[in-house]
């Protein structure tokens, strides 16, 4: 138990100063921008920023693909075992994305009233009626995106790179075909009906109304699945050097 707090403890706090780097970063290359603009033409209605929290994205990213390039080497060559570095990083990815969601969802909702047009990512798919739904699908989401890459990036470690691009271009073939399938094969109906499903999934019903929760369990869904494949393949991949 005290090596599972200690790789927790290294993972959060290594990543906990570079959160505020990027946000110190990122908006000051905003208020640069805006300054730029405001002196330029005087006004700042074009600012053209929106939905930042997409450079979140980015960020989150970059973290989930070095938690097995450089962390997981590390961790396992000190002797944690592959579960507890499993957990360590999901309690990364979580301690991550719930500060990042937070502050996104609070600098958002401050920048759409002192911002000329600004616009939250979440705001611009469901409206800003509910901020903690807000704060919880942007959590949820980032969560996604560095399981999503968390799992690439040990798939392609496991697998190596010839059969990593062979997968991608399988992937690749597979999107066409189910395009492919969505056009020329399935009917108008079968297309509508899979359209509006997926449309339910996001929360939006067929009469108009928006129930959050249902976007929030599909995440919620989406993630445990790619987690689970994670610990799946962590558990039988080797230390190259």
């Amino acid at each position: 138990m005290g090596k599972l707090k200690e790789a927790i403890r290294y993972e959060c706090s290594t990543s906990f100063k570079y959160i505020w780097y990027f946000y110190a970063i990122q908006y000051a290359i905003v208020a640069l921008i805006y300054a730029i603009l405001s002196i330029s033409t005087g006004s700042t209605e074009r600012l053209g920023v929106s939905c930042l929290e997409t450079n979140t994205f980015i960020y989150v990213g970059i973290v989930s693909i070095l938690g097995m390039t450089e962390d997981f080497k590390m961790l396992i060559q000190n002797g944690f075992m592959r579960k507890y570095i499993f957990i360590s990083t999901v309690s990364l990815f979580v301690f991550m994305s719930g500060i990042m969601a937070l502050f996104d969802t609070a600098a958002g909702n401050i920048l759409r009233h002192i911002v000329y047009g600004y616009t939250t990512l979440f705001g611009s798919i469901y409206g800003y009626d509910n901020i903690f739904i807000s704060w919880l699908w942007l959590f949820l989401l980032y969560m996604f995106i560095c399981v999503l890459l968390y799992l690439a990036i040990l798939v392609i470690y496991k697998i190596g790179k010839t059969l990593s691009i062979c997968l991608g271009v399988a992937l690749g073939g597979t999107v066409l075909l189910i395009t492919a399938v969505f056009q020329y094969v399935l009917s108008n109906e079968a297309v509508n009906k899979i359209i509006e499903t997926a449309a339910k999934a996001m929360g939006f019903m067929p009469d108009g109304t928006i129930i959050y929760l249902f976007p929030v369990l599909t995440l919620l869904l989406f993630v445990v699945v790619l987690g689970i494949g994670s610990y799946a393949v962590i558990r039988r991949i080797e230390l190259k050097s």
